[in-house]
């Protein structure tokens, strides 16, 4: 992984074989980012994205693993308890042109994956929603 900032803008480059999610949290860290909006596109070989049964509150995960192209790489950089949080959402397409998706638990990039962080001037924690059943945005 390679990356540069532009005052608010990471720009990044993920290789084979990175962990999305993993590389992520080690910019966040390392670039003390408390709050920002991630975009990216690129390949991944396997990856693992879950929806919420709302009923149940609980994600159901479905594992892929294969030649996919990211469609959308979409979600936040924040923290909860103070600590670094993200939340993401992914689609990926087969050679066939089927898109899978949802909640991103894992990702590995087969090829590249090209990244743009948007650090926002700010923070917002989040806390466990029982109703709904999940980390949700704080703003007190």
């Amino acid at each position: 992984m390679e990356y540069k900032r532009f005052k608010s803008t990471i720009v990044v480059r993920m290789d084979k074989g990175e962990e999305i999610l993993e590389k992520i949290k080690e910019i966040a860290v390392k670039e003390d980012i408390r709050l920002a909006a991630i975009n990216a596109l690129g390949a991944v070989g396997e990856f693992t994205a879950g929806v919420l049964n709302t009923k149940e509150k609980k994600y159901y995960s479905n594992d892929y693993s294969g030649d996919f192209e990211i469609v959308s790489l979409t979600g936040t950089i924040n923290t909860m308890n103070k600590e670094f949080y993200c939340h993401l959402h992914m689609s990926a397409g087969d050679g066939t042109g089927k898109v899978f998706g949802g909640h991103l638990n894992r990702a590995v990039v087969s090829a590249t994956c090209e990244m743009i962080i948007n650090i926002i001037d700010g923070e917002v924690d989040r806390v466990f929603n029982e109703e709904v059943g999940l980390n949700i945005l704080d703003f007190n």
